[in-house]
């Protein structure tokens, strides 16, 4: 199924983000913790892609199998960031042979050992060029993108920002998932101005349950994001304490998400980072709300 379907429906939807494992040796143990995510049944499981490709064969693998296996709808992740045309149509192919039809596309996070390299010949800069790549190769994906409701780490300003998201949408994108943000007003502003764009595809509303006091530096450092005090409070009084830290950091996503749900936000998405009861947890907390 095409998730354009799904995320066009009235009924609310809950997705949850796995990512595969980096290595053969840890691909069982990181395959059943995303099967114990598949069996609750989301609206659909995103899998990322690694850097340069790093993990693309576990990703088909990973996706087919939840789509075999468990009858959940899937969204495969795809990078592009110095890869060469050549090597992306082959990985077109080897979506389209796995019977799946969602892909996200973006650029990916250049490689630590090609930071420095003159990037003007790369045959990939911008998530963009794949999308176009993508439509020509009449591949009949659903194709997503990201975006960022706090603007992209390397925009120069907001306006810029959705010009370019623009350009992505333009050239054949069919919904946008949000980057991680932890204020709800954060991306009611984004929304209004993306709208006001001309922006009128569907928005998958990311968030990002902070369940340690170590995720607080990484997301940041990551995204940038904007933690609001209520938030930096919650870290403060509970990040000493694990089990404490792990149901406020929940507690604090569903009431995220509940927030969102109220406001017309219908589709959201939960980087659950592989953690089968953190998934599970919200879900529940979720139940009576999207019917589950």
């Amino acid at each position: 199924m095409r998730l354009i379907d799904i995320l066009n429906r009235k009924e609310l939807s809950l997705s949850f983000e796995v990512f595969p494992p980096k290595t053969q040796d840890s691909f069982d143990i990181v395959e059943e913790s995303i099967e114990k995510i598949a069996v609750l049944k989301p609206s659909f499981l995103s899998v990322t892609y690694g850097a340069g490709g790093g993990t693309s064969k576990y990703t088909m693998d990973i996706a087919k199998n939840i789509k075999e296996k468990y009858g959940v709808e899937t969204l495969a992740h795809l990078t592009c960031v110095s890869s060469s045309r050549e090597s992306i149509q082959e990985k077109i192919k080897d979506i389209i042979n796995s019977g799946i039809e969602n892909v996200m596309a973006l650029r990916g996070d250049i490689p630590e050992d090609k930071m420095n390299e003159d990037r003007s010949n790369w045959d990939y800069r911008y998530a963009v060029e794949l999308i176009r790549d993508i439509k020509a190769s009449g591949a009949n994906f659903c194709i997503g993108a990201a975006c960022y409701p706090e603007g992209h780490p390397e925009s120069t300003n907001s306006k810029d920002d959705i010009i370019h998201l623009k350009e992505k949408v333009d050239a054949g994108v069919d919904f946008l998932t949000t980057q991680m943000f932890f204020d709800n007003d954060l991306l009611y502003a984004f929304l209004y101005k993306i709208r006001e764009a001309g922006i009128n595809v569907p928005i998958i509303a990311g968030i990002m349950p902070i369940t340690n006091a170590k995720q607080v530096d990484r997301a940041i450092k990551l995204s940038g994001s904007f933690m609001p005090k209520r938030f930096r409070s919650l870290v403060d009084r509970f990040g000493d304490d694990p089990d404490a830290m792990k149901q406020a950091g929940i507690a604090y996503a569903t009431d995220q998400i509940i927030d969102l749900y109220a406001n017309g936000v219908t589709n959201v998405h939960v980087y659950t980072m592989n953690k089968p009861d953190v998934a599970a947890k919200i879900q529940k907390n979720l139940s009576d709300i999207i019917g589950k």
